[in-house]
């Protein structure tokens, strides 16, 4: 096939390229080769991205040593963590429109033959994906690897740990030391934080989908095998160029029902719903929410990483990876093992030969944790078009619940409510107009669910938005509501002391209040408009799709 950059090579018209190209300092044999980006993410701010350097001079090396010649690029990404609880959330999700725009701008602009892409964390991952979907240009993906859990009187933590301690402490639960030495040891080394949260899940689940190599979701940040990863990485994407294998070719409906059968296996992050709805529009393939249900009903439930259980990703690195929850997949007849991947074999060729050895990550599929996947979508008349749980998380005693609703139009309000001890044991906390229009940004709210499992409330009571939740959060947190409350949905007319009636397992949330009384209650409501800060989030909420088509710009 002939390569799209040859536009620069052996042309009269384009010798001002070629210039311009060698004023970077291409040689004329490096630019007649494949030519090659190596998308990086890398900055000094993100936990999960410090050693991204590390990680793209190694797929530089794989590219050169492949035929072909590399090129970093840059791309943006933000901190979830660091950026939660303030204005700074706003920006995380519409983070990854952003980065979508930004790899087409630059793919496009520079004629590059393929791409390497190489994020790490939350909206970075999906963000690329979406790019390269959008673009169908042979890619592959290669992320930092997940940080090694912390360990804390002999217990190991992580992130969710941390921010559940700060609820310990204003309870009294524990002291100024122990929230102390908690920070110090939560987070040992650099790379995405090491439970089953969105950047993990996004990583594992690039796996499943095909667009990266086996191991990509679980091998640590600080091994050596990622380097070597990276590095196959780079022959990989050559090697799709020569052949003329694109990203459609691997993300297709096949891949992507396989991805979420890996979802609900895994139970991954309730915002793995958003980023597969949006990486599947760009591969034009359709999805909706009644899939996810679908396939989560007769999907076993694998694996309980933190939050919902003790283990971490180190613990399913050794227990054989995404591979190896695949492998058990294939054998139950849950995924299709002739879907295509980036190795340029099938799923079925990857995983061959692939067993679960003793360990404590993946449970075989004759001892699942439950018959049924980590995530459901629920339906109900204060969620007409969806919301989103992580069932795997949910306390048993919670899986059905009734109570009454706690209602705050802002996340500063509810979590003041909860530092304060105003939230009851029974109580359902509503929080309105933090969606992707509303927020606007539809902002994680890792703080109130963490402070409501470190105060002892997170088996018995639940928590409702049209926001969303960390991965990290556990508990009965259903969020992604839609039609959320700043485009008139029925969730804004929630008041306090409702009755909302929640049934987890029948895949049901519902206002105890008739449609009379709702609509009623509308001829009344005028929604609340929330002044936006900065040009960027104000143009993103006037073009924000809702959370059940994946909120996706129009």
């Amino acid at each position: 096939m002939e390569l799209r950059s040859s536009y620069f090579t052996g042309r009269p018209e384009t010798a001002p390229h070629r210039s311009l190209l060698k004023a970077c300092g291409f040689t004329e044999e490096e630019l007649s080769k494949p030519l090659i980006a190596v998308v990086s993410a890398h900055s000094e701010i993100v936990p999960g991205h410090v050693n991204l350097d590390k990680i793209t001079a190694a797929v530089k090396a794989g590219v050169s040593a492949a035929g072909g010649t590399p090129v970093m690029v840059p791309a943006i990404g933000v901190c979830d963590g660091i950026a939660m609880g303030h204005n700074g959330m706003k920006y995380s999700l519409p983070s990854r429109e952003l980065i979508a725009d930004s790899v087409e701008t630059m793919i496009e602009a520079h004629r590059f033959d393929g791409m390497v892409l190489v994020p790490n964390c939350d909206k970075i991952v999906p963000g690329m994906v979406m790019a390269a979907c959008r673009l169908n240009l042979p890619a592959v993906a290669v992320s930092g690897g997940p940080m090694l859990a912390g360990t804390v009187c002999g217990e190991e933590v992580s992130l969710s740990k941390m921010f559940e301690s700060v609820g310990s402490y204003k309870a009294g639960i524990i002291d100024k030391d122990g929230l102390d030495d908690i920070t110090s040891k939560c987070c040992p080394s650099c790379g995405s934080c090491s439970g089953m949260y969105t950047a993990n899940s996004m990583n594992c689940l690039c796996e499943a989908i095909g667009i990266a190599l086996p191991g990509n979701g679980t091998i640590p940040a600080v091994y050596s095998e990622r380097i070597i990863l990276a590095k196959h990485a780079g022959e990989a994407i050559v090697n799709m160029v020569k052949r003329g294998v694109t990203a459609r070719d691997i993300i297709n409906p096949r891949s992507i029902r396989n991805a979420i059968a890996c979802d609900m296996a895994l139970g991954c992050s309730s915002n793995s719903v958003l980023h597969l709805l949006a990486i599947a529009q760009e591969a034009g393939v359709e999805v909706d929410l009644n899939m996810f249900n679908e396939i989560s009903e007769r999907t076993p439930n694998l694996c309980h990483l933190a939050p919902a259980g003790p283990t971490h990703m180190q613990d399913l690195y050794q227990a054989g990876g995404v591979q190896a929850v695949l492998s058990e997949l294939l054998r139950g007849g849950y995924i299709d093992g002739e879907a295509m991947t980036v190795t340029g074999r099938i799923i079925a060729d990857n995983v061959k030969g692939i067993k679960l050895g003793v360990q404590n990550a993946i449970r075989p599929l004759d001892n699942p944790y439950t018959a049924t996947g980590g995530l459901a979508i629920l339906f109900g008349n204060i969620a007409r078009g969806g919301c989103v749980v992580k069932r795997s998380a949910v306390a048993p005693e919670m899986l059905t619940h009734s109570g009454k609703a706690r209602v705050f139009n802002s996340e500063e309000e509810a979590i003041a409510a909860i530092y304060d001890s105003k939230i009851e044991h029974g109580d359902v906390v509503v929080i309105k107009y933090e969606g992707p229009k509303g927020g606007p940004g539809m902002r994680e709210m890792l703080n109130p669910t963490s402070a409501l499992a470190g105060m002892g409330l997170d088996k018995s009571v639940a928590l409702i938005t049209d926001g969303r939740f960390s991965g990290a959060s556990r508990g009965a947190s259903i969020g992604h509501v839609s039609p959320e409350a700043a485009a008139g949905g029925d969730f804004a007319l929630i008041e306090e002391g409702d009755i909302i009636d929640i049934d987890i397992p029948a895949y049901s949330v519902n206002l105890r209040v008739s449609d009379k009384e709702l609509a009623k209650r509308r001829k009344s409501f005028t929604p609340i408009v929330k002044d936006i800060p900065g040009k960027w989030l104000k143009r993103y909420a006037s073009l924000v799709s809702g959370a059940d088509k994946g909120a996706v710009l129009r």
